[in-house]
């Protein structure tokens, strides 16, 4: 099996704007590589280990590229269940912006409840969607960005 990589990749579409900063703060600090994939344009700051990927609009164009390009022990921000379990399946490492998780222990139930809620949500069921990011939320992002970052610097 390969050596780690131990690069930052996000799904950056939907990612808080305060997790982003956290990201680039992490990468300017570790000099370890972070990289954003939209399908819009935003701004990153500089610096030789911070890229941007602007791909093309269109059903999971980002989720693909992310797909092809990330590797074994990479960590990858998304909030997109069906994507975490394939990047799980390709050894990555996969954190929600609020700081949960997923793994292969876990994606599953996540799946399945994902599924569900969109059953209901197509039969009607108004669900509300998910609370807005909490201070608690980017402790939670900030201790598991922290505990990766220290784990690839000591390596």
């Amino acid at each position: 099996m390969s050596e780690p990589s131990g690069a930052i990749w996000v799904d950056a579409d939907a990612c808080p704007v305060p997790i982003k900063e956290m990201l680039f703060k992490a990468a300017a600090r570790t000099g370890m590589p972070l990289t954003l994939i939209a399908n819009h344009s935003m701004r990153v700051p500089p610096g030789d280990n911070i890229r941007f990927i602007l791909v093309p609009k269109g059903y999971d164009v980002a989720d693909n590229r992310l797909t092809a390009e990330v590797a074994l022990g990479d960590l990858v921000v998304t909030s997109d269940i069906p994507l975490a379990a394939e990047l799980i399946e390709k050894g990555a490492e996969v954190v929600n912006p609020r700081g949960d998780i997923y793994s292969v222990e876990n994606i599953k139930a996540r799946l399945t409840m994902r599924d569900f809620m969109e059953t209901m949500r197509a039969s009607g069921v108004q669900s509300g969607g998910p609370p807005p990011l909490s201070a608690k939320d980017r402790q939670k992002f900030a201790g598991v960005l922290d505990r990766y970052c220290q784990s690839r610097h000591s390596q």
